[in-house]
């Protein structure tokens, strides 16, 4: 049963019922990584985000009525430093060749991992110049873009001249001034104003150039915000002329723009504008949703703080934690607080959302998903993806007090009872559980030698613990067991039993 589903939009601050323009064909666009580095844990966000997203319309309106494109940024400063900074003896477009597909090749690994679905549509920047070439041209020709020594502008002060486009600052709720106080602008003595933005700007020599619109004669490349205007464009709207979107006003829309609240401004606010202004739109997309921050244990995520932990640390390193986790522990830890709200990312929420996984699997066993949601869980997540109120429900659900038969079905109290199969296919509405019990067990990593050792030490200390009624340093020493990995359970016959869990 699916219900009514109610979106956060930032463009007007409030809960709204979505209704996608054509129901046949809901379109999702979401701003994906730029690939010169790892992806850290906070660009994990809004991938989980919006996977979930994708999930919800795809049960919704049916998978073949659902595009959801995100894309990937492979032209930017960025990757030029790392490309230089990695591969000094090769010439400059050959490292950066190598720094893009080794870092997208990664982020496509470490995703996958988090239980994520692949988008319908993976634009690349690079494949898409001539759209932002085409885009360029209309906004100069209609007088909200200049050029200036080879680079090609945009004039936001331009757009009051146009009364059927958004006013700039309308999604991020700033005026003007109180933008160009808070922004760091880039100065530059050929900008008529210091708010203008750079759709294009010129090449150097060793860079990565392509021929320059607006008969402009030196190789040049497009600035950042260009690119996902254009990428969207070309896979969410019917294409008209080179791919771009046609020229009536009510089909250069589409339902739903998302990514993290950091892009709120500049990015998406210039996304909007340079949209807008070039189809003669009042909106770009109808729905803008975007992600909170993050940060790690109580503090902001940097490199100097040596607090940095990407995607990869966590799956294949000790770096958190003094140990490995699996990319489902990930994904619900993230799911655990509402996506507007900004998520401190700790050891302990990895643990606990461990521990309730191989509580989950326990209680379902081999159970094949069924078809049917939960009624509580479906109308969580159409409460503007209320992750932890779903997983509130499925905690509530597989709770032994609640709990019928363990490996056939599962009861509300003074309800019917829920079967195992409808509680794993709720989960995996959410990503999680999507292995059997077997398949789990397979996968999970077995202890080394040193460690198998050190296993059996604290297994002994403990049962001597117990032995000695000192509950304290038994309970202490089951903890210890428990972040190497150790599950351990005391037998109602006073034996012991431990499982390797990761």
């Amino acid at each position: 049963m699916s219900g009514t589903l109610r979106l956060y939009n930032t463009l007007t601050r409030s809960k709204e019922v979505f209704e996608p323009i054509d129901r046949e064909n809901v379109r999702l666009y979401v701003c994906g990584p730029t690939v010169y580095d790892d992806a850290h844990i906070g660009n994990a966000r809004p991938v989980i985000v919006f996977d979930i997203l994708y999930r919800l319309l795809r049960r919704q309106y049916g998978s073949a009525h659902v595009v959801y494109a995100r894309n990937i940024t492979d032209v930017d400063d960025k990757i030029n430093a790392r490309a230089a900074r990695d591969f000094p003896d090769l010439p400059l477009n050959e490292a950066i060749g190598k720094v893009t597909e080794a870092t997208e090749r990664q982020f496509h690994e470490d995703v996958a991992a988090l239980g994520c679905l692949e988008p319908d549509e993976e634009p690349h920047a690079t494949d898409h110049i001539a759209e932002m070439a085409a885009i360029i041209e209309r906004l100069v020709a209609r007088g909200l873009a200049y050029v200036a020594e080879d680079n090609v502008l945009f004039s936001p002060h331009a757009m009051d001249r146009y009364p059927g486009v958004p006013r700039y600052g309308s999604l991020a709720r700033r005026t003007l001034d109180e933008m160009i106080a808070g922004a760091r602008v880039e100065v530059a003595p050929y900008k008529r104003d210091p708010m203008d933005f750079v759709l294009w700007k010129p090449s150097k020599a060793d860079e990565p150039g392509w021929p320059s619109p607006c008969g402009i004669a030196a190789l040049g490349r497009p600035g950042w915000h260009i690119e996902c205007s254009a990428m969207s464009m070309a896979k969410l709207l019917t294409p008209f002329g080179g791919g771009l979107a046609c020229d009536d006003p009510a089909r250069n829309i589409f339902d739903i723009h998302g990514g993290g609240i950091d892009l709120v401004f500049p990015h998406h606010e210039n996304e909007i504008a340079q949209t807008c202004c070039a189809f003669n739109t009042k909106r770009m997309a109808n729905v803008w949703m975007h992600n909170g921050s993050l940060q790690v244990e109580g503090e902001k995520m940097s490199k100097s703080l040596g607090n940095f932990v990407t995607i990869h640390d966590l799956l294949h390193t000790t770096k958190f934690g003094g140990r490995k986790w699996s990319g489902e522990v990930l994904r619900l830890a993230m799911l655990r607080t509402h996506y507007r709200q900004p998520i401190d990312w700790t050891v302990k929420a990895l643990e606990e959302a461990e521990r309730t996984l191989d509580r989950w699997y326990e209680t379902v066993g081999d159970a094949e998903p069924d078809a049917e949601i939960a009624d509580s869980v479906l109308a969580a997540l159409d409460d503007d993806l209320n992750t932890p109120a779903a997983v509130a429900e499925l905690h509530r659900l597989a709770h032994p007090a609640l709990m019928g038969l363990a490996m056939t079905g599962l009861t509300q109290m003074g309800q019917t009872p829920v079967p195992a199969a409808v509680f794993k296919a709720s989960a995996n509405l959410l990503g999680l559980l999507t292995q059997s019990k077997s398949e789990r067990a397979r996968m999970a990593p077995k202890p080394q030698p040193a460690e198998s050792e050190r296993i059996v030490e604290l297994l002994a200390q403990r049962t001597l613990a117990r032995a000695n009624k000192d509950w304290r340093e038994s309970d202490r020493l089951r903890d210890e067991l428990a972040k190497i990995g150790v599950a351990i359970k005391d037998n109602k016959d006073g034996a012991t039993t431990w499982e390797f869990k990761r």
